[in-house]
């Protein structure tokens, strides 16, 4: 009979003993699993039309997944709506942070707000959001950017006719290129040396509208010497209107993104210069950021804040780089486009070496 007892009190305290290991295993295990979890990023996109923007997205999303991080990734092909809708979706998806390219510079506050109040970190990437609370703004020297393309030409073309092909009027980026424009030109206005004879918009960036911009003044009559294109896409388009009235090279054109048309055209003759973001290097940098602020660690900037009309936002900025063909070994060492995508065009022997 004792011997029963001590049996039966054995295997209570045996059963007993291996259910309280594994239940301290369990939560334990959940404890852990809950501690390793991923930091979660949205991006939200405005577009993939230009080139440029496929590559943000394939290199932001290298680089979150090499620090151990899962990215939620959504395209709102220009369009301020379905681009908050989006937001809604990844807010859904418990993301950490969102890090949005917006479309139009004030609606997407409202995106911003939407994952404020859900608790997630946001990072204005390349393109500024006006009137909203964000944790971080990562960009380039957008001003730069403009005063760069204004002195090439000013270089070329110190005095004569200009016109002025501006990008999206809601990208808060057009307002800096076009201020760094003004910055090298306003002295030769002044002065009565360069007039501005047109100057306008093209809503969302749409190439079509800079070619018949162009289109028009030519068939006007309209005598002008250089043509400032917000992007290499919108120079492209100015290009080929004034390749159809054969002026292609013989009135200069600058633009910016280092697209491969827009390198291709440099070292062919029918493009000045553009102006090239390493591209990778924001990309990266702004990984390296949301996921820092997705593990609630402070952020340290390079740029001090930028106000954008309601609050001091902290920067990152990078410096472009000017590209002509003289320096467009740059863009080939950066491994941005090969010299033989470059020089495709371009007998061999003619080739820098």
């Amino acid at each position: 009979m004792l011997k029963r007892c001590v049996s039966v009190v054995f295997m209570v305290f045996f059963s007993f003993t291996v259910t309280g290991c594994n239940w301290w295993q369990f939560t334990n295990s959940n404890s852990n699993s809950a501690k390793i979890r991923p930091i979660k990023i949205g991006l939200s996109m405005a577009t993939l039309q230009e080139e440029r923007w496929r590559r943000d997205r394939d290199y932001f999303a290298e680089r979150v997944k090499q620090l151990g991080g899962d990215v939620v990734i959504q395209n709102a092909n220009n369009n301020s709506q379905e681009q908050n809708q989006q937001v809604e979706y990844l807010i859904s998806q418990k993301i950490d942070v969102l890090v949005i390219v917006p479309h139009d510079l004030n609606q997407a506050a409202i995106a911003a707000q939407m994952a404020k109040k859900s608790g997630i970190k946001v990072i204005s990437y390349d393109r500024l959001i006006r009137n909203a609370d964000l944790d971080l703004y990562v960009s380039f020297d957008n001003i730069k950017v403009g005063e760069y393309m204004a002195e090439y030409l000013i270089n070329k073309v110190s005095s004569g006719n200009y016109v002025i092909i501006n990008g999206a009027p809601n990208d808060n980026n057009c307002y800096m290129f076009n201020q760094g424009y003004k910055n090298i030109l306003k002295s030769y206005i002044n002065e009565g040396k360069i007039k501005i004879i047109f100057e306008s918009w093209a809503e969302d960036w749409r190439p079509e509208l800079a070619y018949q911009y162009i289109q028009t003044l030519l068939s006007k009559g309209k005598k002008f010497d250089a043509v400032i294109a917000a992007n290499d896409s919108l120079a492209s388009a100015v290009i080929e209107a004034l390749s159809e009235w054969r002026l292609a090279g013989k009135i200069l054109v600058v633009g910016h993104d280092a697209d491969l048309s827009g390198c291709q055209r440099i070292v062919e003759g029918t493009q000045l210069m553009t102006v090239y973001k390493p591209i990778q290097k924001l990309a990266y940098r702004a990984a390296d950021l949301a996921i820092t602020l997705g593990a609630n660690k402070e952020i340290k900037t390079n740029h001090g804040t930028i106000f954008n009309g309601k609050h001091f936002i902290p920067s990152e900025i990078i410096n472009p780089i000017p590209i002509d063909k003289d320096n467009i070994e740059i863009i080939i060492k950066d491994g941005y486009h090969t010299k033989e995508e470059i020089y495709l065009n371009i007998p061999k022997q003619t080739w820098f070496k």
